[in-house]
């Protein structure tokens, strides 16, 4: 079982800047791609940001240039590097992340529990 703790949303105004982070732990034998997605109200979740293990990133195309997503192989953390931040920035955001329990079953993800990030004009 993986758990993911996030951390780092919070409130703040048009133009500033938050960063992300969810920390996997628990029992797993690896993990594959992360990502951060993020749900307004009233509104379908939406993919953000994702990394491969490797270190290649996607991004959605209204945060491309603002957001930047990393990780931490060795700490099992992703982060997202949330910056010139806008109303419409305004949901709660998910942690995603793929992982396995042994080296022959097929991956299966597990979602962190949502931090509200808050932007206002």
């Amino acid at each position: 079982q993986v758990q993911l703790v996030e951390s780092g949303g919070g409130l703040v105004q048009a133009g500033g800047s938050l960063r992300l982070s969810c920390a996997a732990s628990g029992t797993f034998f690896s993990i594959n791609d992360m990502a951060w997605y993020r749900q307004a109200p009233g509104k379908q979740r939406e993919l953000v940001a994702s990394i491969t293990h490797s270190g290649t990133t996607n991004y959605a195309d209204s945060v491309k240039g603002r957001f930047t997503c990393s990780r931490d192989n060795a700490k099992n953390t992703v982060y997202l590097q949330m910056n010139s931040l806008k109303p419409e920035d305004t949901a709660v955001y998910y942690c995603n992340v793929e992982h396995r329990s042994t080296w022959f079953m097929p991956y299966i993800e597990a979602w962190g529990q949502g931090t509200l990030v808050t932007v206002s004009s």
